[in-house]
């Protein structure tokens, strides 16, 4: 089974950016939509953002505008670039390919002062 292991976590003010990483064991994010889910403490995880393997990228409504999706196949990684986050942004990350119900481990991701 493909590995998918997430990065880039940490602490971060309020209005700073973070840019997490979703690497894979082997290169086939081309050939598959993959997705950020992130899970507040407490809360029910939820979708955050996806990239399909044609490219098109989809955002929930809280993230739209301060978020980005992008793929590097060659790289074998996927990441998602977050700006001007906020307190309300902190969760665990999670990448996620829905199809094979492969998902990481998680990243921790705070936003506080």
């Amino acid at each position: 089974q493909v590995h998918l292991v997430e990065s880039g976590g940490g602490f971060v003010q309020p209005g700073g950016s973070l840019r997490l990483s979703c690497a894979a064991s082997k290169s086939f994010f081309r050939n598959y939509h993959v997705n950020w889910y992130r899970q507040a403490s407490g809360k029910q995880r939820e979708w955050v953002a996806s990239i399909l393997s044609g490219g098109f990228t989809s955002y929930a409504d809280s993230v739209k505008g301060r978020f980005t999706i992008s793929r590097e196949d060659a790289e074998k990684k996927v990441y998602l670039q977050m700006n001007s986050l906020k307190p309300e942004d902190t969760a665990v990350y999670y990448c996620n390919i829905a199809s094979l119900r492969i998902w990481g481990q998680g990243t921790q991701v705070t936003v506080s002062s």
